[in-house]
């Protein structure tokens, strides 16, 4: 059975590049939201084997999301999606949890590395 995965990122178009990358290698998308705050619906509803979360959104940020996620389900697999120059927050979300990260703009072996090493 395919790993199920929700993508959460504010910009349509990363969630797009998400998407094509994750359906080419087999797995499943999901569900997707657009902020932290329909994240942790999502999530709720949906029940993924793991989520991309994007770290700068509108309204809740990836790491408010991570922790109210962390908070639901303790074993939750997420990955952080990045700018340049977001380190801190970076550190904050793997202090928070946040299994790995990959930066933008995405490169598409990093992003499936990331993936398989955390549902391993």
């Amino acid at each position: 059975m395919a790993n199920r995965i929700l993508i959460v990122d504010d910009a349509a178009f990363m969630r797009m590049m998400i998407k094509d990358i994750l359906t080419k290698n087999g797995f499943e998308v999901v569900g997707e939201a657009g902020d932290g705050a329909e994240a942790v619906e999502k999530f709720k509803e949906l029940k993924p084997d793991l989520v991309t979360m994007d770290i700068t959104m509108p309204e809740m940020d990836g790491i408010t999301s991570l922790k109210k996620i962390k908070e639901i389900d303790p074993d939750a697999k997420i990955i952080m999606c990045s700018a340049m120059g977001q380190q801190a927050m970076v550190i904050d979300a793997i202090q928070a949890g946040a299994k790995d990260f990959i930066v933008k703009p995405f490169q598409a072996d990093r992003v499936l590395e990331a993936i398989k090493k955390t549902l391993s």
